[in-house]
């Protein structure tokens, strides 16, 4: 901006172009004029330049644009100046030019918006307008500042200064089965005429495209909930109106629009969609029980029920619910049944149930409970075994039995009582081992099988040779069951749980079980017993033992239960004998006797001091057999070095005396062997000198026999070489005399066949000859049967009788001699007279005329 400033102060010429202007100030006046070329200016020295050269402003068509302090203008268009020769302003003021000639800006005027487009109002669209000064418009109408209007498309708006556009508003398309909800922005007049005050909302339904009017408000749009048989619309009132149905609707009335009322259901703004409700369908086989129903006059019933049967299809009217939902009808069979109790006072045909009566219904029938009826539970005949069972509980008085075998059904006065047993006998019974065959594992491992149903009898299966005690807390009296049986046990009993002794050394309460083995079966046990010279020793011993028990012996049954823990007890009282017969004897004496002395102090000695054969407990019957001494080991390490010791150098000296004894054996054989070795040794140089002479004898016999096969061989040979030879010459000329009759006759035949040939080639082309021959005469025939004698005489004669005539014609006259040897061609002379106008004589002979 300097440097421009710069040149056109130091600049007095200025050439302004067409539609171009500047502007100039008289810094003695301090006045600006604008000027407008095409022209050329130069400066004063009292002036400068202070804006330009500046292109006009040009307005295309349907454009516009905004100049603020626009100059003032008399009634001719011309500009207005003031004393001073300046130009006048409409200050703060606005002008908005359209499409004109360009025009420059008069010092002090503002292009305040550049030159735009008109704005191109569309169909279905409309501007809304405000004024912003009091004004009449084109039409004659007077606006006031603050008044709203439309300017509705299509169109072209032409802004004034008095006038803002606030928005433009389009049009919103109600397609079919839609509403347009509008809210009055002030006190207005719909389309229809209707008064609408300031906030009121309504409903347009009209298909189509619709513009809001300038004080509506488009809130949202509408759709109809469509309708079906199966579904109905739950409508609630905000406020009392009267619905499309013309129907007087009470603030928070709720109601339910079906099919039957219409297809299609476009809420009113009143009214507020609760949902859809589904149709309640009910077969034959169906029924329902409806709370709180509602009465033919719309009225609910608070607290009264409804027994709705099948078969029918209805709507949940509002405040409506389903007790249970829809329910089956109970069809019973021969083995079911159903509790009923009753909840109020009701005739039941010829009987007068009471509140709180149970009684039962047994099938087989169909059975809908009434209102007044609530089904406890639906029965079931239970079909048992000989060897099933149930408890059932008498909830009257209490009492509890077990039913088994055959089909029972619980009455109303009966339920299924649970038998309670001891976790440990549980876990032994859902285990389901068998006490035989997991004898080796009796352990309460604590892993639980398949949960008992307690409900059921307690059955417990009792192996072979096996007896179970049960106990009656009720009778107070045990029984003894033995097996094989399988237990049943009654409410009132319990088993008798064995809690036995186990592991190595025995530890008491290891093994759990509910059935006492008979045996025969062992135990093996662990004890630690000190010699008289103090040596601690551990012994591992196995002992078998059974029950001796006669069954019709009630008080013998009896004692095999006597004792808790017999494995225990048996293990104890054992060990103490063979502690007190092993102190009484050395270390050596019971290294060399242990068994003795072991199943001497058990089992005691007979008379003839012989070790018995059994040792019985009578407190329960049981028999110890025998022994098994499994291991011997010390317990002090010095009595174990010692005894091992003593133990490898035994065995070092047994190992030295037959390693000695190896050797010696080992000697002896090596000596035979050495004497067999010598004496075959000679014997197979014997056998070596016996083969050579025969070697020899041989070699000689076959060096004759080589000699004399070979001079055979070269004799036979050269003979059969010579007949070969011989043969192949006699052969070879028979086979060249072969080829030479093979050749001759080859060439006879070459030469037969070509002769052959020859002669057939030419009789064809005899034939052919003959035949074309034919047929060229055959040929001529037909053309001179087909050209007739006259046309050919007439032919013949054409020729000359054209030339006599010819020379008629001429008159022309001529002699013609001859010797007669030579023919002599008339028509070729007529030929020459008429072409060369002379007589040639056809020959040299004959003289010239």
């Amino acid at each position: 901006m300097s440097l421009r400033k710069t040149v056109q102060e130091d600049n007095s010429l200025f050439r302004i172009p067409p539609y171009f202007y500047l502007h100039v100030l008289d810094q003695n006046t301090n006045v600006s004029r604008i000027e407008v070329g095409p022209k050329t200016y130069i400066r004063q020295d009292n002036e400068r330049v202070v804006l330009g050269p500046e292109r006009m402003i040009t307005v295309p068509p349907r454009q516009y644009c905004i100049i603020e302090n626009p100059v003032q203008r008399n009634g001719d268009g011309e500009v207005i100046l003031d004393g001073y020769g300046q130009v006048k302003l409409a200050h703060a003021d606005k002008e908005i030019r359209l499409t004109q000639d360009p025009f420059p800006l008069y010092p002090g005027e503002v292009l305040l918006q550049p030159v735009k487009p008109l704005t191109i109002v569309v169909a279905n669209s409309a501007l809304r307008l405000r004024a912003v000064l009091d004004f009449t418009d084109g039409e004659g109408k007077k606006r006031i500042a603050g008044d709203e209007w439309l300017f509705k498309g299509p169109g072209t708006y032409i802004p004034r200064k008095e006038v803002v556009v606030d928005e433009t508003i389009r049009a919103t398309v109600i397609m079919p089965n839609q509403a347009l909800k509008l809210r009055a922005r002030k006190e207005c007049e719909d389309f229809e005429g209707i008064n609408r005050v300031t906030g009121e909302e309504w409903l347009v339904k009209n298909t189509g495209a619709y513009l809001p009017g300038v004080y509506e408000e488009v809130v949202d749009v509408v759709n109809a909930y469509v309708l079906s048989e199966k579904r109905a619309l739950h409508m609630q009132a905000s406020r009392t109106f009267k619905d499309d149905f013309n129907v007087t609707r009470k603030n928070g009335e709720e109601w339910l629009i079906k099919l039957s009322d219409t297809e299609t259901h476009i809420p009113h703004v009143y009214e507020k969609v609760m949902g859809f409700v589904d149709i309640t369908t009910l077969t034959n086989r169906q029924y329902c029980v409806i709370l709180d129903p509602v009465d033919e006059h719309n009225k609910p019933q608070l607290g009264k029920k409804k027994l709705v049967r099948g078969e029918k299809s209805f709507f949940l009217l509002p405040g409506e619910s389903l007790e249970k939902g829809v329910q089956n009808v109970y069809v019973l069979g021969e083995n079911e049944g159903v509790i009923l109790k009753s909840n109020e006072l009701f005739q039941d045909g010829d009987v007068t149930r009471q509140p709180g009566d149970k009684w039962m219904i047994r099938g087989p029938v169909e059975y809908m409970p009434p209102v007044e009826v609530e089904v406890v539970t639906k029965r079931t005949a239970i079909p048992l075994d000989e060897n099933e069972g149930i408890y059932v509980r008498n909830i009257k008085n209490g009492k509890v039995r077990a039913v088994t075998s055959g089909t029972y059904m619980l009455t109303q006065d009966e339920e299924l009582w649970e038998k309670k047993l001891p976790p440990v006998v549980e876990g032994l019974l859902t285990t389901g081992k068998d006490p035989i065959a997991d004898r080796s594992d009796r352990r309460s491992t604590g892993v639980e099988g398949k949960p008992r149903d307690k409900t059921r009898v307690v059955t417990f299966r009792v192996p072979h040779n096996a007896a179970v005690q049960i106990y009656d807390y009720k009778q107070k009296k045990a029984r003894i069951i033995f097996g094989p049986e399988l237990v049943m046990l009654d409410p009132d009993e319990q088993f008798t749980q064995l809690s036995l002794s186990g592991g190595k050394p025995k530890k008491p309460n290891v093994i759990k079980s509910l059935c006492l083995l008979l045996g025969p079966d062992f135990c093996t046990d662990i004890i630690v017993v000190e010699t008289a010279d103090h040596a601690r020793l551990q012994l591992q011993l196995s002992y078998n033992w059974h029950f001796e028990v006669q069954k019709d012996n009630e008080q013998d049954v009896a004692k095999i239960f006597s004792v808790p823990d017999f494995v225990g007890d048996a293990c104890k009282a054992m060990a103490s004998r063979i502690r007190g017969a092993v102190a009484s004897v050395q270390f050596d004496d019971f290294h060399k006797n242990s068994a003795r002395i072991i199943r001497g102090s058990v089992f005691g000695y007979t008379e003839n001091n012989k070790i018995g054969e059994s040792f019985l407990f009578k407190q329960n019957n049981l028999v110890v057999t025998s022994i098994d001494i499994q291991s011997v080991e010390p317990v002090d390490q010095r009595t174990r070095d010692a005894l091992q010791k003593s133990v490898q150098l035994a065995i070092e000296i047994t190992v030295a005396a037959q390693e000695a004894t190896a050797r010696q054996e080992a000697e002896r054989l090596e000596q035979e062997a050495k004497g067999k070795l010598e004496r075959q040794r000679i014997q197979d140089e014997a056998e070596v000198e016996k083969s050579k002479k025969n070697l020899l004898e041989l070699q000689a016999q076959s060096a004759a026999v080589e000699a004399r096969g070979q001079a055979k061989a070269e004799a036979e040979s050269r003979a059969e070489a010579i007949r070969i030879d011989s043969e192949a010459n006699v052969e070879q000329a028979e086979l060249k005399a072969k080829a030479l009759k093979i050749e001759a006759d080859a060439e006879l035949e070459r030469l037969t066949q070509a002769l052959q040939y020859t002669k057939e080639s030419n009789g064809l082309e005899i034939s052919r000859a003959k035949e074309l021959a034919d047929i060229e005469v055959e040929k001529f025939k037909r053309m001179i049967d087909a050209i007739g004698a006259d046309t050919i005489r007439a032919i013949a004669v054409a020729g000359p009788e054209m030339q006599a005539k010819l020379l008629q014609g001429l008159g022309i006259k001529s002699t013609l001699i001859t010797d007669g040897n030579s023919p002599i061609n008339l028509f070729n002379t007529a030929n020459g007279l008429i072409g060369g106008g002379a007589i040639v004589p056809t020959n040299s002979n004959v003289p010239e005329e």
